[in-house]
């Protein structure tokens, strides 16, 4: 399973980024990079808590 982010829908907000520094960034165009999106054991809480709590819901895990 993976993260992704839909471009079109993303504010570049930043919840993400507070929850899971490591997997989310955003560059100087305020725009969202995926740094890792897999889903490990180490990071899948975290990146699930990322999803759940986005403002405009632009992320999604899929298969």
């Amino acid at each position: 399973m993976r993260v992704e982010v839909d471009p079109q829908i993303c504010e570049a907000n930043g919840v993400c980024m507070g929850i899971a520094p490591a997997i989310f960034t955003l560059d100087e165009d305020d725009i969202l990079h995926i740094v890792d999106p897999e889903l490990r054991a180490g990071t899948e809480a975290l990146i699930r808590d990322a999803v759940a709590q986005c403002p405009r819901a632009a992320l999604s895990v899929v298969e």
